[in-house]
């Protein structure tokens, strides 16, 4: 009876697993399959075909924003993990200051502020700033302003939360032998978060490149990134050159996620080798 029961329980737990992830993938998997159909009706399968991808490479409005996304992308990651660092050191080391509870809250009010009230008070503090002074104009810079101040908040918690883990003796036995805070921070402190600051890396970039409520409000003339394209045109009815856009988004991102995972298990099993030889030592 015991072993019935826990044959059912493992199986019964296996099967709801089994139901989540073909709930969260077979969608995807669909996207992909049918951005080779040659039909550009949905969901009627007439036919393999190349012709979205081939057609896709004439899109100038896809490409473009493509590219207007990538370089945001890119600016916001590295802009979010310097600014999110400073912040979540600030916030980790220093317990105590003048202001430390307002900073706090200022650092994770874009984590639990709906991203329709970030944009919408964006958009007019910056449509004033312009009125002021002339700048700046609304497109890249102005969602990259935006992108960064929601990214921020989200690579200060996952810098923070590695600066929590982190043993504070090797800091206190730098200074002990003669290094100053600087030194501190540059050459004991970053070399022991970089997995960190690589994951917020990340983190920003993806949230950058996936964000359409913020660059909606942001945008300009001339300045549509790629979610905003794909959004204007699924209103309209599915594109089957969105279908192959998304599956060469799936492949860049599966490629990623395959690297990065090879690299870290590596990292890692060295890292236990390098404990062992020092244990046998």
């Amino acid at each position: 009876m015991k072993t019935n029961t826990s044959f059912m329980q493992r199986w019964f737990g296996r099967g709801w697993l089994s139901l989540g992830y073909l709930f969260l993938y077979l969608p995807i998997v669909v996207l992909v399959v049918f951005s080779f159909n040659s039909s550009r009706q949905d969901m009627v399968w007439s036919g393999f075909s190349l012709q979205w991808y081939a057609a896709l490479m004439q899109d100038t409005e896809i490409i473009n924003g493509l590219g207007l996304s990538l370089r945001i992308a890119v600016f916001t990651a590295f802009a979010s993990v310097v600014l999110g660092t400073f912040a979540a050191f600030v916030l980790d080391r220093y317990r105590r200051f003048t202001g430390r509870t307002v900073f706090a809250g200022m650092v994770s009010a874009p984590l639990v502020m709906p991203e329709v009230i970030i944009g919408l008070s964006l958009l007019l503090m910056l449509v004033s700033v312009q009125k002021a002074f002339g700048f700046p104009e609304r497109g890249l810079t102005t969602i990259w302003i935006g992108h960064t101040l929601l990214g921020m908040a989200y690579a200060a918690v996952v810098v923070q939360s590695r600066l929590q883990d982190m043993s504070k003796s090797l800091e206190e036995a730098a200074m002990d032998l003669g290094c100053r805070p600087y030194q501190v921070f540059f050459l004991v402190t970053l070399p022991n978060i970089k997995q960190a600051l690589g994951s917020a890396w990340l983190l920003t970039f993806t949230l950058s490149l996936d964000d359409v409520v913020l660059s909606a409000f942001l945008s300009g003339p001339g300045s549509s990134t790629m979610p905003i394209v794909i959004f204007s045109r699924a209103r309209l009815g599915l594109d089957p050159r969105v279908n192959a856009v998304a599956a060469l988004t799936i492949l860049v991102v599966s490629i990623g996620v395959i690297a990065s995972s090879l690299y870290i298990a590596r990292a890692e099993r060295l890292r236990h080798k390098q404990i062992s030889n020092a244990g046998k030592d």
